[in-house]
């Protein structure tokens, strides 16, 4: 059987990038960015009623990180959540009673006569005998140890979550860099750094959530990391899907360059 009509391999993947693909790849490649997107803002929005409720005020602050990570030990764990991520939760008079009780000492007598009532009736919804990862209000003792001085997360805590974001976000950046790899005419200055920096970044950030946690002053290194990792999926995803649905979609335009194999 003759070989002649087969394509040689320098020619095999001619308009190989993302404003020449079909429209069965622009789509499933534009569904997964989208989804992807829809959930990097829902994890700002977390981040925002969890860490930005730190200090008590609504809003990501320097405040914030350090109570979250290094902890208010001026405080007890129990009553910085009172007035920070948990404020709305009870009302203001309700909660003051929790937090004097707190203040005195956290006596189990007047826990039973005066408190108990109040965290069965706004606490224990959440925080009751099925509540996972949250501690179990029905028994005292899990109430008794949030009394004690607050110092933030705690190294179980970090070491899960960091395994947690090491493995799962690393993997989102692998899909969205091997798509924005398709895009053409981009800078190598640019194409390059962009591809490897959410990488760097999410290692600076978990190494940033330890640093923290031993010091307040690496508070500023959480928030470079995480806008660090904004601005590099930003930069991707924009540009993923102009090159797709603008440039190769309203515009028209056609491109022979080959993104998978270097010219």
């Amino acid at each position: 059987m003759s070989d002649r009509n087969e394509t040689p391999v320098k020619y095999a993947y001619k308009g190989a990038n993302l404003i020449s693909f079909g429209l069965s790849i622009k789509l499933l490649f534009t569904g997964y960015l989208t989804t992807i997107a829809a959930g990097y803002l829902m994890a700002l929005i977390q981040i925002l009623f969890t860490h930005g409720m730190a200090d008590g005020k609504f809003g990501l602050s320097m405040d914030d990180i350090v109570y979250s990570y290094y902890g208010d030990r001026s405080g007890s764990v129990l009553e910085s959540k009172l007035n920070g991520s948990m404020k709305y939760n009870a009302p203001e008079q309700e909660r003051f009673k929790i937090i004097q009780w707190v203040r005195d000492g956290g006596d189990e007598a007047v826990y039973n006569k005066e408190i108990k009532p109040i965290v069965e009736q706004f606490c224990t919804g959440c925080h009751g005998a099925n509540a996972g990862s949250l501690p179990d209000f029905t028994k005292f003792e899990n109430l008794k140890k949030l009394t004690e001085s607050n110092e933030g997360a705690t190294f179980q805590s970090l070491t899960r979550l960091s395994h947690i974001h090491l493995f799962g976000i690393s993997f989102i950046f692998m899909f969205v860099g091997i798509i924005f790899s398709f895009s053409t005419g981009v800078p190598c200055k640019y194409k390059y750094p962009a591809i490897v920096m959410p990488y760097l970044f999410l290692l600076i950030d978990i190494a940033s959530w330890w640093l923290t946690k031993l010091n307040p002053h690496f508070a500023l290194l959480v928030l470079f990391a995480g806008a660090g990792l904004g601005v590099s999926f930003a930069f991707m995803w924009t540009v993923s899907m102009y090159q797709m649905w603008v440039l190769g979609g309203i515009l028209k335009q056609s491109d022979r360059r080959n993104a998978i194999l270097r010219e």
